[in-house]
């Protein structure tokens, strides 16, 4: 994606999306010149039908020549043979065109959402991310597909119209002047539809991203009453949808009329003259049977120029919207020279608050305030520009992929996909069923497998949404131990447990992890007592380390943390 030129960060204008369709484009440039050369045979092809039919009337019927007749005949057989071949080609160029063009489309939006990574939702709506995925990408492969069809039917338009002139000029301006009043009605009719279009595509979004919020907080809701809101606030949004779908569909109810009164008009105007031609003496009997056909023939590409005007302006109008995806920059960037860190275990350093992670030690953060653990863990994880230090080298001159190869943090907001347990386990697929036994038993979460249906081979549904907060939580600790980083940061990895798995959990996490660098953020006393080493931060801070006894006994904030006994109390 870097060939592709684009405007400033954040900026999706007329000319950025314009750019974006001619590099896809670009891209399929062979099957797409390839699609338009086919287009242009078989509208041709088809364009010159009557005329061939014409001239096997006058040659063979009316002037009574059998040879003649076969001719003619054999010509226009030639004729309908070529286009099913010819056209059978295009249509496979043209599938080909949509699917690249839409696919092409995934990819780079794909790929963007995982460099982007915990910037997209800051940033983009989920709803407008999935109307991409869906909407948009079928409106960009739209647009690449009509241009074999619509450069044919142009071309079997100029043809007929260099016909008709040669044959009878009257008829002849009656296609050259009515094609253009057909474009500037559709215009007309294009650019409202278009902006009652986009103004429901943004509905659309914002409705998807409702929903998925209402889904994914259903169990809040309903905890606390307030289904019937959030329901009624849906439904409301609903109809304003549907209200905007309606408007749209009006224009195109209209767009779609127009495309066939306007045909109709030229069909019955070139037929009514044609005749009248014909019963003066003007034209034979062929050539008035060629009008008709030629004006029959000329409603399909009336209207497919009219299709080409209408898909390759939604094309242009959700390729802004890909483009303005593209344009969005991560929080963090890859440093221009990344530094090369010495492999094996080294201290990590949360400069600002001074906690120093010892290597190969189980390492406890508890902290006063919850937000001072989570921005620890971020600035620790680089997901947060800070001056924190691995082996003495900042993690802001390493490489992106260097710091998630060594270091991962493990939070509550990881998600469970759906697919086999296994897979949702060891997602890279190189743990040994030992591995992952030993990492379910170190979580206390055997018990889950052999609750679910075929086991380690049972399916999870999306967000592992049969699963219970505290089964979620020690999955996502098992997805964590199987991975087995260098480093591994747990923010509260037992909060929505009881207490006999917390217990079990806090005993077995440091054997699991021997030989590792391990910090969990946490005021669990079960898991401070297993803890080699215990840092306590207040107001952002470390104030006071050493082991969870010595801490309680010698810093009272830090007991009244942990014990939940405000300071002053007895």
């Amino acid at each position: 994606m870097r060939s592709l030129p684009v405007p400033d960060p954040g900026v999706a204008d007329q000319r950025s999306a314009t750019r974006f369709l001619l590099w896809l484009a670009a891209r399929i440039w062979p099957t797409l010149v390839g699609g338009m050369v086919l287009g242009i045979v078989s509208f041709v092809g088809q364009a010159l039908m009557p005329a061939v039919l014409g001239k096997a009337i006058d040659a063979g019927l009316v002037a009574r020549n059998t040879d003649a007749l076969v001719r003619w005949g054999l010509l226009l057989l030639t004729l309908g043979i070529s286009q099913a071949i010819v056209g059978i080609v295009r249509h496979r160029f043209a599938s080909f065109n949509w699917l690249a063009g839409a696919y092409r489309t995934v990819q780079l939006t794909a790929d963007q959402a995982n460099r982007l990574g915990a910037t997209l939702p800051k940033q983009l709506a989920t709803g407008e991310v999935v109307s991409i995925g869906t909407a948009d990408i079928n409106h960009i492969g739209g647009a690449l597909d009509i241009l074999s069809r619509g450069t044919g039917s142009l071309f079997a338009v100029l043809t007929i119209t260099a016909i008709l002139l040669t044959t009878s000029v009257p008829l002849g301006l009656v296609v050259v002047l009515g094609v253009p009043v057909l474009m500037t009605v559709v215009a007309v009719l294009i650019r409202p539809l278009h902006r009652r279009q986009e103004t429901y595509r943004d509905q659309q979004a914002t409705l998807t991203t409702r929903a998925s919020d209402i889904v994914a907080g259903l169990r809040v809701l309903r905890g606390v009453g307030g289904e019937a809101v959030f329901a009624a606030r849906y439904r409301a949004e609903s109809q304003t949808l549907r209200h905007g779908g309606v408007r749209v569909a009006r224009v195109e109810a209209l767009l779609e009329s127009t495309q066939i009164l306007m045909p109709g008009i030229f069909l019955v105007l070139v037929t009514w003259l044609g005749a009248r031609f014909a019963l003066r003496g003007e034209i034979t009997v062929g050539q008035l049977v060629s009008f008709y056909g030629y004006t029959v023939f000329l409603i399909g590409p009336l209207r497919m120029l009219t299709e080409v005007i209408d898909r390759l302006t939604r094309g242009h109008v959700s390729a802004r919207r890909v483009v303005g995806m593209l344009n969005l920059r991560p929080e963090i960037e890859e440093p221009a020279r990344p530094v090369q860190v010495p492999e094996g275990a080294g201290e990590l350093v949360d400069v600002e608050s001074g906690l120093a992670v010892r290597p190969g030690r189980l390492t406890a953060l508890a902290a006063a305030a919850p937000e001072d653990a989570v921005a620890i863990a971020d600035r620790l994880g680089r997901y947060a520009d800070s001056e924190a230090t691995l082996h003495g080298v900042p993690l802001r001159e390493l490489a992106l992929g260097t710091v998630r190869r060594r270091i991962m943090v493990a939070d509550n907001d990881a998600r469970l996909f759906s697919g086999p347990l296994r897979t949702e386990l060891d997602p890279h697929d190189r743990a040994d069923d030992a591995t992952i036994d030993a990492a379910l038993v170190a979580a206390s979460a055997m018990d889950i497998v052999e609750a679910l249906p075929g086991g380690l081979d049972g399916r999870v549904a999306e967000r592992g949404r049969e699963f219970s907060g505290g089964q979620q939580q020690r999955l996502r600790l098992v997805r964590a131990l199987v991975a087995d980083p260098e480093i591994l940061i747990l923010v509260e990895p037992t909060s929505a447990v009881d207490a006999h798995t917390e217990a079990r959990i806090a005993r077995r996490l440091g054997p699991a992890r021997r030989g590792r660098t391990t910090l969990v953020c946490t005021t669990s006393p079960l898991v401070l007592d297993q803890a080699d080493h215990v840092v306590f931060v207040s107001d952002g801070k470390a104030v006071a380390e050493g082991r969870h006894h010595e801490l309680l006994d010698s810093e009272p904030r830090y007991a009244a943390v942990v014990t939940r006994v405000e300071e002053g109390e007895a």
